[in-house]
């Protein structure tokens, strides 16, 4: 077993850690909900949901990732800054992340009492971990191949796809450590679908264990993406079970963090995968005994 260690917020985890991130999105766009937590009532029912649920961090969003109308920074912290500080006074040990790839934002949201900066954008705005060693925030680094934020690849390829991964998210990684950001507050995603084509994702899927021996928390962000829907042929709303099927895969290779919509099914197996890799126990044993 890694001795790896990290922390988010006030919290700290080690390698045996499977956490729930569940997605909370500010937007009235959004590819899965189609705006549904749009308004902030829905949005802080969304919240205490998931929260009930068991999930472990929120991942707060104001801008779709995928094309649309152009969101300037002063509409995206309209959508999430008091937001975030209104969840904060509710749910005062939650793990809060705000998805965003800039710097403003970014200082905005962890002045309003965020943990986590998710650069979804792989550095697009180089200021946003200098933001993060600022306030001791947490950030994840993701591999994005490059691509300009909220736009599809277009024939996008690698002669291996893990190492352009490998290579940029160590980058990323040791850039936030140099400026300031703790080193068990790094966490790295491969973004799955970012930057990627079906192919691609599916590769880095089956090759994460190469990824988690790099050393540093790991997050997969698989919910109901198109890798999975073009795998199986499926449209966005049937998506749940191959989403299952690749997270059982990402946990027995060791991810940490799970970017979820639906956090019970998630929660289920990665504590199924938990007790088969013996890194907990069953809820109950009375088959055969008693």
């Amino acid at each position: 077993m890694s001795d790896l260690t990290f922390r988010l917020g006030r919290r700290e985890f080690d390698a045996r850690s499977r956490l729930v991130m569940a997605i909370v999105n500010r937007t009235p766009d959004s590819f899965y909900d189609k705006g549904a937590t749009w308004r902030e009532d829905a949005a802080f029912d969304r919240v205490r949901q998931v929260v009930a649920q068991g999930a472990d961090i929120v991942d707060i969003g104001g801008i779709k990732a995928a094309p649309g109308v152009e969101i300037g920074e002063d509409e995206e912290k309209e959508r999430v800054v008091d937001f975030v500080a209104a969840v904060r006074a509710e749910h005062p040990d939650l793990l809060i992340s705000v998805d965003t790839w800039r710097a403003s934002v970014g200082r905005a949201v962890l002045e309003a009492g965020a943990d986590i900066l998710n650069d979804a954008w792989g550095g697009a705005d180089p200021e946003l971990v200098e933001v993060a060693a600022e306030f001791d925030a947490a950030v994840v680094c993701t591999h994005t191949g490059g691509v300009t934020p909220r736009t599809r690849p277009h024939r996008i390829e690698y002669d291996d796809v893990v190492a352009s991964v490998v290579e940029s998210l160590v980058a990323q990684a040791d850039r936030a450590v140099s400026v300031g950001v703790p080193r068990e507050r790094v966490v790295i995603d491969p973004a799955h679908d970012f930057g990627k084509n079906t192919w691609h994702s599916v590769e880095v899927t089956r090759r994460l264990d190469e990824l988690v021996a790099l050393g540093w928390p790991l997050l997969v962000s698989l919910s109901n993406k198109d890798f999975v829907g073009e795998s199986l042929d499926l449209p966005v709303g049937e998506r749940l079970t191959g989403t299952l099927a690749a997270t059982a895969i990402s946990a027995w290779h060791g991810a940490h963090i799970y970017r979820v919509h639906e956090v019970v099914e998630t929660r289920q197996v990665l504590d199924m995968v938990s007790v088969l890799a013996g890194d907990l126990a069953p809820a109950r044993t009375a088959r055969g005994l008693a």
